[in-house]
């Protein structure tokens, strides 16, 4: 069947505003500050052999997850068993190939022609699953039995009604069960909105058209990419970028990809990364092949169309027993911040492969984030899990990005309003961190600190990231980035700078915590940068007189401040 260009186009644009409409009900109908406020969710369409056709464009990590459940609950569940109407739900890491236990998936097979030809499917990040740490994900956790609820590919409707003991099961093994019920019910609602438009749109293009459609997309997707590859000169290309340690202290721990590029074909090999990790911060392979295309997509094609025709192209070697491929039961709660580091890895051995303006320097690199637990004023359990941004890394012609996510995160933030209006906590402080900015002839975008204050009660405190002993690095010539610090008691009389990964601190009532996040590596020479923009980043703050004069000189930095004072 030839498909008409424009045709192809048109279609492929009526997918992703499926998806990108499901998330937006999503986000919309949830309960939890979480999904609403953050929008950490994602939705996806996959066929009914379980490629994925199309992504919405929310947060890069949770495909692996939504490919792992669909797959399960394909090999576990004969399509032709299956009824309209009927929905199944997931999180396993192991069972179901999930990333972590936080990430619950609901998938909807949607029938046309009387059989299932496509699945619509949500995913949100549920802050609490059970477990003995508020959150679920502790950087100490010995094993995945220490992160809550496991629940295997499961039918949760059957012809449009919801089985209603396996939402309660799952909600009473977690902190906030009404929460969750909420936000699974939205999810459901979710899953079955995205199965009536699949269901329209076949009605609309004819089943057979759709499927033609739906395969010459994916057909695109691995013939575009394979240009893209092919364009590259053919070699091997190594990088490693370095975590503080495995979740337990002790030393350094390596994170290395290696890309060989052959015609239009890509091979990563990831030999020489380090040991699975003690803690929580394993990554399964479905999360890799997630950060993997995420990281191909960004440099080679950003335009991509999000599918499985991405992964045509690209193998993987994943060494077993690895942090990149653990063995069960290892836990894989704070797998995010491994995530970001392989992005970096992978960022970095083909960056020698690029043109020079498609080249940076390292962001912040991972994902810092602060859970508080505790009781409400009407003496029910709150979590509140917020992650924040840091500076990403400078690049030719441009400063890095202040305060954003980088690589495979995507979520906002919970505004200062919400939080307390939801939870007995202040926020203190919400801001930029001055001199956390790589120097450069460009700038490194600036970290952030959040401050918050447990307001009237006692709350535990944990939180995960790194970069405390390690930094963001800069591109020819440029400098580091800021670290990353949890500051306990800051600006009282006990007050101590620790490592990011902690663990249930407690917290008496009017106690306060903040957490700093890197900043980005900057680009080129210091001495290079020119005098108008470091007298701005002066005149604002961003950078402080003495360090300015420890990366960019007292020459520099005297002609810079004459600037700053005339203007």
């Amino acid at each position: 069947m030839t498909i008409d260009a424009i045709a192809l186009e048109v279609f492929s644009n009526r997918l992703l505003a499926i998806a990108e409409e499901m998330g937006r009900r999503l986000v919309r109908s949830s309960f939890s500050p979480n999904i609403k406020e953050r929008r950490d969710c994602s939705t996806a369409i996959f066929a009914a052999d379980g490629r994925l056709i199309a992504q919405a464009a929310h947060i890069p990590i949770h495909l692996g997850s939504l490919f792992g459940a669909v797959a399960a609950i394909v090999a576990k569940f004969p399509l032709e068993q299956m009824q309209p109407g009927d929905a199944f739900i997931a999180n396993d890491a192991y069972l179901c190939a999930g990333t972590h236990l936080n990430d619950i998936s609901i998938v909807q097979p949607v029938f046309i022609e009387g059989r299932p030809q496509y699945f619509a499917a949500c995913i949100g990040h549920h802050t609490d699953v059970g477990g003995p740490t508020p959150g679920s994900i502790a950087p100490d956790a010995a094993s995945i039995f220490e992160e809550g609820i496991r629940i295997p590919a499961t039918q949760v409707v059957r012809a449009g009604t919801v089985d209603r003991g396996l939402i309660d099961l799952i909600a009473h093994n977690t902190r906030e069960p009404e929460v969750r019920i909420l936000d699974l019910d939205v999810q459901i609602a979710v899953a079955r909105f995205g199965a009536m438009r699949l269901a329209s749109l076949a009605e609309t293009e004819g089943p057979a058209n759709m499927a033609a459609l739906a395969n010459a997309l994916l057909d695109y997707a691995r013939r575009r990419l394979a240009g893209r590859i092919a364009a590259l000169a053919d070699g091997v290309y190594s990088h490693t970028v370095w975590m503080d340690d495995d979740g337990l202290g002790g030393d350094p721990l390596p994170i290395t990809a290696t890309l060989t590029v052959a015609g239009d074909q890509l091979a990563f090999d990831f030999a020489g990364s380090g040991p699975q990790s003690r803690g929580g911060f394993n990554l399964l392979p479905s999360g890799v092949m997630a950060t993997v295309g995420y990281a191909i997509k960004a440099l080679l094609d950003p335009d991509l169309p999000p599918n499985s025709g991405l992964f045509d192209a690209i193998s993987l070697a994943i060494p077993e027993g690895t942090i990149l491929n653990p063995r069960f039961p290892a836990a894989v709660g704070a797998r995010t911040t491994t995530c970001q580091k392989l992005a970096s890895a992978i960022f970095g051995a083909l960056q020698p492969a690029l043109p020079a303006e498609r080249t940076m320097a390292s962001s912040h690199d991972i994902l810092a984030s602060m859970v508080f637990g505790g009781e409400q004023r009407d003496g029910k359990p709150y979590v509140y899990l917020e992650t924040i941004g840091g500076g990403n890394g400078a690049l030719i012609g441009l400063d890095g990005m202040d305060g954003a996510h980088c690589h495979i995160t995507n979520s906002l933030n919970t505004p200062a309003e919400a939080v307390e209006n939801a939870y007995p906590l202040r926020v203190i402080e919400y801001a930029l961190v001055n001199d956390s900015g790589g120097a450069g002839r460009w700038r490194g975008g600036m970290g952030l600190a959040r401050e918050l204050e447990a307001v009237d009660r006692p709350a535990s405190f944990s939180s995960r990231g790194d970069n405390f002993k390690t930094a963001p690095t800069g591109a020819a010539g440029g400098g580091e980035g800021g670290r990353a610090s949890v500051v306990i008691d800051p600006g009282g009389p006990n007050e101590r700078i620790v490592d990011t990964k902690q663990r249930r601190l407690t917290l008496a009532a009017g106690a306060r915590i903040r957490l700093l996040t890197p900043g980005g590596g900057g680009f080129g020479a210091p001495v290079d940068r020119s005098v108008s923009a470091l007298a701005a980043d002066l005149a604002d703050g961003r950078v402080t007189p003495a360090a300015a004069r420890a990366s960019y000189g007292d020459a520099l930095v005297e002609r810079a401040l004459a600037v700053r004072d005339v203007g």
